[in-house]
């Protein structure tokens, strides 16, 4: 799952940070050469996005320090976080409004394509943003892909959001980097009561989230608030990186965190509670004002398409039983023969052979595993790309407070400069999670060549494309199942299997998640329904795909967005091949959809159009 724990990414055009960044000029990897001239019209258009882009970081400074671009004109955002009040909600649609004025005056006569995409995607996300914001409840990623009905939920909200983004983003380097870091303390107080405000407004609405996700809720916020704060990772993380700093950090730390922060955790907690008192077992946002359209809108956002729960529905039907039929044909050459595909590969899961060791000794075989697999394919990208990037990747344990409502893992890429490196988050509450069958598709996904190559190519783009970037879930996701099938591709299965495996069973989770998604949200599945029938058809039990199906429920849509991107990538391949036929070429076929950003299919489409035309001509 790419992850960008910002509402935005990116920035771009103020005067004194171009000596940091790319202009907004930079040609996107599918523009052809004789396009980038631009002239006139495409000078005004990078103004305009410029200043978009540093209006946008002002409702997002979070970003700025992510981008490790807080510095210089910019350097006041670094002590900021983001307003999520109703004031803050309301100055965000405010501002929305305002920029789709300006981008809508926009005259593409005489732009170059690569200056229209530019205006085109970045219409694309505020417009679907503003559509979300008509909604009055939820939370609305601008530019990112995290929409859902619920302000809070197990998996999202500033209890989780902000002590990790300040221990792995916020730089503790100087005293002012520290005292920048005790004015986000403080704002996270604030950022707690503005979202308890939204959450008492939207209980008077009857926005509450089902009984059991509210449970998770509550226990993972308890676990948050409880011990001493001095043992708390807001505190622990200022004290132990500012230790050479001259001063009286970590006691400042623990009395706003006391003072502050906790009261703020309990005021939260409260309000949850009474939302507990209200919960149903109703599972799907059906059961919402305007439930259907709400739907209609977050599975547009996710999949970047405007196709029915109906056929999204049949789709991922169709897709499961395709590579469950291929799971069958190589679970039977290993010699699994009994049962059905379900059955056996529980069995195989269960299988010594396969499984990490217990505890603390299985979480780090976990780790060495990983970096086994980033080594074993860095050799082979040159084969599926012309253009490389650095790849510059760490591996974290997701922090234990979010473990047990978060997936399975995530990623990202880092910072502009590479002094945040990308991250592959990896959910290690048990080591059973994983197994030497499924890590190594999960790896490549999220790691390389999925969401952290992906993301540092997004980096070279137009800072106002890398605002954008986040936002089409279909994109993104897809490229990260694709990079799963690349890096089978490029060999990494052959002498394993059971590797190639966990790949079809990847692409089959994906697939049953088209079914289940829709099955909750439109077709009013329960929540029994949809563990049995996914546990079932993924070869998982009910305990162990009751996350995935929770997390289904409070961010709908966002699950199909994988694997309806990732059948348009390989459609549009297919298409490459057969117009170009011995002139098709894979690394240049890669280097358009990976170096184009990410993007709407259909403007990925047009990319892959115009690559086709150039090797013609």
């Amino acid at each position: 799952m790419f992850v960008s724990r910002r509402l935005l990414i990116h920035s771009a055009g103020a005067a004194g940070a171009l000596a940091l960044l790319p202009s907004c000029g930079t040609r996107t990897a599918s523009a052809p050469a004789s396009d980038t001239a631009g002239g006139a019209g495409d000078a005004a258009v990078t103004a305009l996005l410029g200043t978009l882009a540093e209006e946008h970081l002002r409702l997002a400074p979070e970003t700025a320090t992510s981008l490790g671009i807080d510095v210089e004109a910019r350097a006041q955002l670094r002590a900021r976080l983001s307003d999520v009040s109703p004031a803050g909600r309301a100055r965000t649609v405010q501002w929305l409004r305002s920029a789709l004025g300006r981008l809508d005056g926009v005259d593409a006569a005489g732009l170059s394509n690569a200056a229209r995409s530019n205006v085109d995607i970045t219409r694309t996300t505020y417009r679907t943003a503003l559509e979300g914001f008509a909604f009055p409840y939820g939370d609305v990623a601008l530019s990112g892909w995290r929409n859902g009905p619920y302000v809070v939920a197990q998996n999202m909200g500033s209890y989780l959001d902000v002590p990790k983004f300040l221990d792995a983003e916020h730089k503790v380097e100087s005293a002012a980097d520290a005292e920048a870091y005790l004015a986000r303390l403080a704002g996270h107080a604030r950022q707690l009561d503005g979202e308890t405000e939204r959450l008492r407004a939207d209980r008077g609405r009857g926005v509450i989230a089902p009984d059991v996700v509210l449970d998770k809720t509550l226990a993972a916020l308890r676990r948050t608030r409880e011990g001493n704060p001095q043992s708390w990772l807001l505190v622990t993380s200022l004290a132990s990186r500012a230790k050479a700093i001259p001063g009286d950090w970590a006691a400042r730390a623990e009395r706003m965190a006391a003072a502050q922060v906790a009261p703020a955790l309990d005021r939260q907690i409260a309000e949850l509670e009474e939302h507990r008192r209200g919960a149903t077992s109703d599972f799907g946002v059906w059961k919402l004002p305007q439930g259907d359209a709400y739907y209609a809108w977050a599975l547009a956002a996710a999949t970047t398409t405007r196709r029915t729960p109906d056929q999204i529905h049949q789709q991922g039907i169709d897709e499961l039983k395709r590579f469950t039929g291929e799971m069958d044909t190589l679970m039977r050459s290993l010699g699994f023969t009994s049962g059905s595909v379900s059955e056996r590969y529980r069995a195989m899961q269960k299988d010594r052979r396969y499984a990490f060791s217990e505890a603390d000794a299985g979480r780090a075989e976990i780790m060495t595993f990983i970096e086994a697999q980033l080594a074993e394919l860095r050799p082979r990208l040159p084969r599926a790309f012309n253009t490389l990037v650095k790849g510059n990747v760490e591996v974290r344990r997701i922090a234990p407070a979010e473990e047990l409502g978060a997936p399975g893992a995530y990623g990202g890429a880092g910072s502009i400069d590479g002094s945040i490196p990308g991250r592959f988050w990896i959910n290690l509450r048990s080591p059973d999670l994983h197994s030497r069958i499924d890590l190594p598709s999960l790896t490549y996904h999220e790691a390389i060549p999925g969401h952290v190559w992906q993301g540092e190519y997004s980096l070279r783009l137009p800072l106002i494309r890398s605002v954008t970037q986040s936002g089409f879930s279909a994109f993104s996701e897809g490229w990260g199942l694709y990079s799963e099938q690349l890096a089978g591709e490029l060999g990494v299965y052959e002498d394993n299997p059971e590797g190639r495996l966990g790949y079809l069973q990847s692409m089959a989770f994906r697939a049953a998640r088209l079914v289940v998604d829709t099955g909750i949200h439109s077709k009013k599945w329960t929540r029994g329904r949809a563990l049995s029938w996914f546990a079932e058809a993924t070869g998982g039990t009910v305990a162990s795909v009751a996350g995935e199906i929770d997390r289904y429920a409070v961010w709908p849509g966002q699950a199909c967005g994988y694997k309806v991107g990732h059948t348009e990538i390989n459609r549009q391949r297919d298409r490459a091949k057969a117009a170009l036929g011995q002139r098709f070429d894979l690394r240049a076929f890669n280097d358009v959809v990976v170096g184009g950003g990410s993007r709407p299919l259909t403007v990925m489409e047009s990319d892959v159009n115009r690559m086709i035309a150039d090797r013609r001509a």
